[in-house]
């Protein structure tokens, strides 16, 4: 992919639609939302439907009737992530091109037995759960032609090893990180491990998805929940291998429940529809969510 440069502002909100919008999804649209307008920029909205065994489409109408309730406007047509399996291809064929992904066939029990034996040293959790401990990593690879019955994993050694350098650079505007990030690649090895960039049901990952769409859109300001910081690293590096421009981040701190727990898609009783049916209006909302 070719880099672009873009100084125009835009974000965006991406949700997935598995569920009814909550106040945490509300927060993070109307701070996307607030940042866009208030730099003159772009607010666009992306429906990340990658797990079609979950993604519904009465969810998907759902998605646009709460945030027009709240007030929010984007250009269309929608991007739909189910519309861009092509895009995601085109991305892993220029990484197994280049011997940076592997095929990996084993099951979460068998990276749960194999990380948790003896020379291992215990298990190690990173941005994606429990570590993959490289057991298909020198597997006889077998075929040239990059497979597309498995799952495919990021040699991270190698890829870092591609880098000019190994320390890379992101820029941070949220409340508890903002500023100039500076970070070793290498680091990754052992903090992240040999990531998952296709499952074998859907063709893609969340991480690979996200740098292939945000490179597609332009995006240049990305506004985020907190509990995706720890895989700013991740999509730093992706964005090096790929060739394209890193936006700025921008992560928001979580809306909790009254027992400090961040919400989650089956939290019904915090959904903004249920809220809307009960007569609150989108400044209520914003109030609740300390906008």
């Amino acid at each position: 992919m070719a880099k672009r440069t873009i100084a125009f502002h835009r974000e965006r909100f991406a949700p997935s639609p598995t569920g009814p919008l909550h106040l945490g999804h509300a927060f993070s649209a109307l701070t996307a939302w607030d940042r866009a307008m208030a730099a003159g920029g772009a607010f666009l909205l992306r429906i990340e439907d990658i797990d079609q065994s979950r993604a519904r489409v009465e969810w998907e109408q759902q998605i646009y009737d709460d945030l027009h309730w709240l007030g929010l406007r984007w250009p269309g047509p929608v991007l739909r992530q189910s519309d861009r399996h092509s895009a995601y291809v085109a991305a892993l064929r220029a990484l197994w091109d280049r011997g940076l992904l592997y095929p990996c066939t084993c099951t979460r029990r068998d990276i749960e037995t194999a990380a948790s034996a003896p020379q291992e040293g215990g298990l190690s959790y990173g941005p994606d759960g429990l570590i993959y401990p490289g057991t298909c990593r020198n597997a006889p690879e077998g075929r040239s032609k990059m497979p597309s019955d498995t799952a495919l994993r990021l040699n991270m050694r190698k890829a870092i090893a591609t880098l000019d350098a190994p320390y890379l650079q992101y820029s941070e505007t949220g409340p508890a990180e903002a500023g100039r990030h500076e970070f070793n690649a290498m680091d990754l090895i052992d903090d992240a491990g040999d990531i998952v960039l296709a499952r074998k049901d859907m063709g893609t990952s969340y991480h690979l998805s996200v740098i292939v769409d945000d490179a597609f859109q332009n995006i240049t300001h990305v506004t985020r929940g907190h509990d995706l910081f720890a895989a700013t690293r991740i999509h730093v590096l992706l964005q090096h291998l790929l060739a394209v421009p890193t936006p700025s981040y921008h992560h928001h701190a979580l809306i909790r429940d009254d027992a400090g727990k961040r919400l989650a898609k089956r939290d019904d009783a915090r959904a903004i529809a249920k809220y809307r049916d009960e007569g609150a209006t989108p400044a209520d909302i914003r109030a609740m969510v300390g906008l």
